[in-house]
């Protein structure tokens, strides 16, 4: 399956990877299926692009690559939606804010995206009483993970 996508142009797709969100997403509610996709060859960065609207895309990554003690705990009602039956169908991301210079990036830990990567199916989490905000900073967990090497 072909579809246009906002960084890559035009690219085939596997239709049994494309992940379905029952809900949208939050600001994007009509939005249902995304596929992710490596934003280069290498590196932390994904992006979850709409399957159906080329413009829409997200740059996304693993939370535990920039924060070692990042917790999600999930309620019965996503454990559910999701049908989640092991720890290891769960893969999780959050969305960046992409900014000029690139050390003002942001990540949003406060509402991650939960896909249970088994039977593709997404939804964006907001965690409730949480440390956790829509706006940290990822290079400054880049610059601590150099320094602990």
């Amino acid at each position: 399956m072909k579809i246009q996508t906002k960084y890559h142009g035009e690219i085939e797709i596997e239709p049994s990877k494309v992940i379905h969100f029952e809900q949208g997403i939050p600001s994007f509610l009509e939005e249902r299926e995304f596929y992710i996709l490596p934003f280069a060859d290498e590196g932390p960065f994904f992006i979850m692009q709409s399957v159906q609207t080329a413009g829409l895309a997200f740059v996304v990554v693993s939370p535990f690559d920039f924060f070692s003690d990042y917790e999600v705990k999930l309620s019965d009602p996503v454990i559910e939606a999701l049908q989640i039956e092991s720890q290891e169908e769960i893969v999780i991301f959050t969305t960046l804010t992409i900014q000029e210079p690139f050390q003002n990036t942001t990540t949003n830990l406060q509402g991650p995206i939960v896909i249970n990567d088994k039977k593709k199916l997404g939804k964006q989490v907001i965690l409730a009483d949480s440390p956790y905000k829509t706006k940290h900073l990822l290079t400054s967990q880049l610059a601590r993970a150099g320094k602990g090497e």
